[in-house]
């Protein structure tokens, strides 16, 4: 029995320590985009199929002592795979952002990932034959149990205090170890597997009658409604928190807690409790899709809560349906389809056919519509119906979310790095305001009276820091500017004849819309050049730029990416900076404090950070409240006017560790 428990248990550990781990190590080479972990999670979840595929075939296939051998010598080619560094040269080769990250995943884990999936699944159905009178399932909680530990304990005893690459070579010295224990445990099967032909039948043997398709079916329902509800909520945590590993670890350690509560003892499912909260959990999801501002405790407790409903519904129902031991294989294989088909709804086809959000209201009322399923029978006819017309007003309420997200905007577009609206609205006498916003944030907005659309407002109004320091460079001498991050092209309204602004942007989207939808681009005077693609990697392979000024605006929803901010990539900007040019960088943020993100890079690099904050009056319809910090060297500092060099000065948080490529924590810059 130890011996397949340390078995199971560190699999599924080291099973879900490299997801963090991996997704943490491509994210750079993508954007940042929120939209990367959806991804990675598609590619967990089909390697898991996979590999409960594996172990039903090798299950219902081969005699004891082949699945063995066979297994055995797996692990030993899979050493051949270590360590699991991903290699940046794979994701340029494909042009999709979605295939790039699934062709690195593969290349890097795909092979040690795959033999970690077969391992749980493969133990209980061993262990079961080994030792006919126990039940297998705890093995199962006790996988999940070490799932959630792997989980939990990243962005706290893992992420803080090493470099990704080491945290990755770290994982791939265990990974040897895992093999040699589950080699041991392959021996002991092997051994037990010769005893098998003379022990005695049990009640186990006997034969079990396969469940029918209708069951099947709904296994692979609930086990799908509860990944879609994972992946979607993990979304709307990170796309406009941040996508970092701690907003990914939460949600799917309240997925893995489901199983482990239900899974160890179903009698942790109290389902009329649970059949109460639901309905809870739903309004408390509503009055996050609606708009409604939270601050970022309430908004994750809120998310946090009813994902935990929704999944110990859905596999609390799942557990009062498992089958005999000897349909074991076939129940995993169920869960491992349903979670692997909604993984691919969510990660891949939902950017691909929805132009927002939909995924969302979709899981939620197949939710509701899977509970009335699995309550069917037990219900008298009277609650049936009233449970059925409760599901279509909740559905027609769902439905109206959804046309909110479309419904009266002038575009509404969607891909991998997130979905983009346009709208007008009437701002009174000042005329129409054209928007465009970002999830739910506004990334930039103009005015469309001739009198006005070259004004610049928001976030860079004359007001803001950007503005004071475009007018406050702006001289005899043409500039030469870069602007990471396009939104709607506002800072093209301060470019001068003579001056060429060069805007580096990640989304072709954004880059169609300031065309189509703003004039901020045409109207400007200054020669404007758009380089499509990741800032940092296009400035990485450009020779020196000799900007001005180099503006970092790079949004993602209410997030900045954190590779635009390690020391690493502030290197790369002063690189294209004069010796007297300044670097903006907009920290305006809802959730993110990144004052002493930007205070480290500037002290370590010997630079000054000023730090501009414009609190508009509350009547001013041309700017928003902004903060920005300019990050100078002492000739930049002379360069800048008088009222502008003495603001105030940001210095270093005592105690806070600079950000490079292989460490960032953002616990510490929550609000």
């Amino acid at each position: 029995m130890i011996r397949f428990a340390t078995t199971v248990f560190l699999s599924a550990f080291l099973l879900f320590q490299i997801q963090p781990i991996i997704a943490k190590m491509i994210l750079p080479w993508f954007g940042g985009a929120s939209s990367v972990w959806s991804v990675c999670l598609v590619f967990f979840q089909a390697e898991l199929l996979l590999g409960y595929l594996y172990v039903h075939l090798l299950h219902e296939s081969l005699s004891p002592r082949r699945q063995n051998l066979l297994h055995a010598a797996l692990l030993v080619l899979s050493l051949a795979t270590l360590p699991v560094v991903a290699n940046p040269t794979w994701a340029a080769t494909l042009e999709s952002p979605t295939w790039g990250v699934l062709v690195v995943l593969a290349a890097a884990v795909g092979m040690p990932y795959l033999l970690l999936s077969t391992t749980g699944p493969l133990m209980q159905a061993w262990y079961a034959r080994s030792f006919a009178t126990v039940m297998p399932y705890r093995l199962y909680a006790l996988s999940n149990l070490a799932s959630m530990l792997a989980l939990l304990s990243y962005p706290v005893l893992v992420e803080p205090y090493f470099p990704v690459r080491d945290q990755a070579l770290g994982w791939s010295a265990a990974y040897v170890v895992f093999v040699l224990v589950c080699l041991a445990s392959t021996w002991l099967s092997w051994q037990r597997a010769a005893r098998e032909e003379i022990r005695p039948t049990t009640t186990s043997d006997e034969p079990a009658p396969p469940p029918a398709w209708g069951e099947c079916l709904l296994w692979v329902g609930l086990a799908m409604t509860a990944s879609i509800l994972l992946l979607a909520m993990t979304r709307q945590l990170t796309q406009d928190i941040a996508p970092v590993p701690f907003l990914w670890v939460l949600p799917l350690s309240i997925y893995l807690l489901s199983f482990i509560l239900c899974f160890d003892a179903p009698r942790y499912y109290y389902r009329p409790g649970f059949l109460l909260a639901l309905p809870l959990a739903f309004l408390a999801v509503d009055r996050v899709l609606t708009g409604s501002s939270l601050p970022v405790p309430i908004l994750v407790a809120l998310l946090a809560l009813s994902l935990f409903v929704f999944c110990m519904v859905c596999h609390g129902e799942l557990v009062r349906r498992r089958p005999a031991v000897r349909r074991l294989t076939l129940f995993y294989l169920m869960l491992s389809i349903g979670g692997a088909l909604g993984g691919t709804f969510v990660g891949l086809l939902a950017p691909a056919i929805f132009n927002a959000y939909f995924e969302l209201p979709i899981g939620l009322f197949l939710c509701a519509a899977l509970v009335i399923v699995v309550l069917w029978r037990d219900l008298q006819s009277r609650w049936r119906w009233l449970l059925l017309a409760a599901l279509l007003v909740y559905g027609y309420r769902l439905g109206d979310i959804s046309v909110d997200y479309v419904k009266e905007y002038r575009r509404v577009l969607r891909n991998f790095y997130g979905q983009l609206r346009v709208i007008d609205v009437s701002d009174g006498d000042l005329g129409v305001k054209r928007k465009m916003v970002h999830g739910v944030i506004y990334h930039g907005e103009q005015f469309l009276s001739p009198a006005l659309r070259r004004r610049p407002t928001a976030y860079f109004c004359e007001l803001s820091g950007i503005g004071q320091t475009f007018l406050g460079l702006a001289g005899d001498q043409p500039l030469k500017i870069g602007v990471l991050g396009l939104g709607v092209g506002t800072l093209a309204s301060y470019g001068r004849s003579g001056d060429e602004m060069r805007i580096y942007e990640i989304n072709e989207q954004v880059l169609d819309l300031a065309r189509s939808e703003f004039t901020y681009l045409a109207d400007s005077a200054a020669r404007i050049v758009s380089v499509l693609g990741d800032a940092r990697l296009m400035l990485e392979r450009e020779p020196t730029q000799n900007f001005d000024l180099l503006v970092m605006d790079a949004f993602s929803g209410d997030s900045v990416p954190t590779h635009l901010l390690t020391i690493e990539a502030m290197e790369g900007y002063f690189r294209h900076l004069k010796r007297d040019g300044v670097l903006a960088v907009n920290i305006s943020n809802r959730y993110l404090d990144l004052r002493p993100v930007v205070a480290a890079a500037a002290h370590r690099l010997g630079r000054t950070a000023l730090i501009i904050e414009a609190r508009p009056d509350p009547g001013d319809r041309f700017c928003l409240y902004s903060v920005w910090v300019l990050v100078v060297t002492p000739e930049g500092l002379a360069r800048l006017p008088e009222e502008m060099r003495s603001a105030e000065r940001l210095v270093p948080r005592p105690g806070f560790s600079e950000w490079t490529d292989g460490f960032s924590n953002l616990l510490g810059i929550l609000k």
